[in-house]
């Protein structure tokens, strides 16, 4: 399998540029690290630069802004010279022996993908495991119910990093990174109140189903996989154009840019995940919420009062109920799930009655409107000739912010020279 990639792979090589070809030799010898090379290759610059979008992003959640001072910095042992050392054929070898469905091709682009993830999860695994502890068994479930392979449960972290609020550029949301009009296709509620894209339980299903069906399509995992980040037109397309051949390295060059770096990324994810141990990681478990349990609503429910009967923090409501968007439920329209910790369970049923009462109360004083938005604009922002701006308001977050402004918090605060997470009720904070 390795031969017949790797001579794919030396046609993307021979497509560099003299000076990538420098650069090749100085992450070798050590000078330049493996990151910049991934940055000049084909497809790899969006798949870096969105992983660690969705990444930093991340960070600023509820659970690990609490845990921020637990994560790995110094403790770790991987070493990049030590990796640029070991041979193809050990790498190869480790793949095969994961026996997954999946084909787990290896060659020299996805080595150069194991490096940067190696190195990203040397201070970054520890919330990796933390979150796969807490998603995969959901992901396992609905995975086995729409008979896709169990080892497709690492995608969420190319995908999104993990990142139930991660928001690409072009608009695709939550861990599977829907699109509107795909969420739609696969029965998840997208409007200015509820976006179920960003629903864990949800999202999974219909990823499940989508891998399903292109899968019903092209017969090959690789291709469905390649077809879930560009669509089946574009791999059958790139099937035309490389005479028929229904093999993903055989395409391979005649997929979009970002296509190019996908399933290699996926490859290297799912190596690091089973292997990190040898590479001397060993992460640090975080105490998130795994004992949670669901309550399906058949009442309005306004979070702020769900969080005041129970004692919990608005953060914390809003990071484990992700795709209500304006902290209300409209569970009178229709039945709504509302995730809690299970040791919380019992303050809600208690004061579930006088939660509906007060909400009642509330919106009929002053009902929930969302203003109408015109493409590209955000509720809650202004513009002026110099871009889009939002006030800041009480309860406002940076991560909160750039969220709902599609961004990251690291954009958000490079576009307002901010060098701290501080922010002030009042403060205008440039979004476009």
């Amino acid at each position: 399998m390795y031969n017949n990639s790797r001579d794919v792979a030396l046609q993307v090589t021979m497509k560099l540029s003299r000076n990538i070809l420098y650069l090749l030799l100085a992450v070798a010898m050590g000078v330049v690290p493996v990151r910049v090379v991934a940055q000049e290759a084909d497809g790899a610059e969006v798949m870096t630069k969105r992983y660690t979008e969705a990444y930093d992003s991340l960070l600023n959640s509820y659970y690990l802004r609490k845990h921020n001072h637990h994560r790995m910095h110094s403790s770790h042992r991987f070493s990049m010279e030590e990796f640029d050392a070991l041979p193809d054929s050990v790498l190869e070898h480790r793949l095969q022996a994961l026996h997954t469905v999946v084909p787990l091709t290896y060659n020299s682009v996805v080595r150069n993908y194991i490096g940067f993830y190696l190195r990203h999860m040397a201070t970054r695994l520890d919330v990796m495991m933390t979150l796969c502890e807490y998603y995969h068994p959901i992901f396992e479930d609905a995975l086995h119910r729409y008979g896709v392979p169990e080892e497709l449960k690492y995608l969420s972290i190319v995908e999104s990093a993990m990142n139930t609020q991660a928001t690409s550029r072009v608009g695709a949301a939550g861990l599977w990174q829907f699109m509107y009009s795909t969420g739609k296709l696969y029965d998840l509620e997208v409007n200015s109140v509820v976006d179920e894209r960003r629903d864990p339980y949800k999202s999974t299903v219909a990823a499940a189903r989508h891998l399903s069906d292109l899968y019903r399509i092209f017969g090959d995992w690789e291709l469905a996989i390649a077809a879930y980040n560009c669509g089946s037109g574009n791999v059958n397309k790139a099937i035309a154009r490389s005479g028929g051949a229904r093999n993903y390295w055989s395409i391979y060059p005649n997929l979009p840019r970002e296509t190019r770096g996908y399933v290699p990324a996926f490859t290297a994810v799912v190596y690091v995940m089973n292997y990190y141990e040898l590479h001397g990681l060993h992460p640090t478990k975080l105490n998130l919420p795994v004992r949670a349990d669901t309550v399906m609503l058949v009442r309005d429910v306004l979070l702020c009062y769900v969080a005041e009967a129970t004692g919990m923090e608005m953060d914390e409501l809003q990071t484990l109920n992700p795709q209500y968007r304006v902290g209300y439920i409209p569970a009178s329209t229709q039945m709504y799930p509302l995730c809690l910790p299970t040791s919380k369970l019992e303050a809600f049923i208690t004061n579930q009655d006088s939660i509906y009462r007060r909400t009642a109360d509330s919106l009929e004083r002053r009902p929930i409107r969302v203003e109408p938005r015109s493409k590209g604009s955000k509720a809650g922002s202004s513009s002026s000739g110099g871009g889009k701006y939002y006030t800041v308001r009480k309860g406002d977050t940076l991560y909160k912010i750039a969220s709902k402004h599609g961004i990251s918090v690291a954009t958000l605060k490079k576009r307002n020279g901010m060098k701290s997470d501080n922010i002030r009720v009042g403060q205008k904070l440039k979004v476009r």
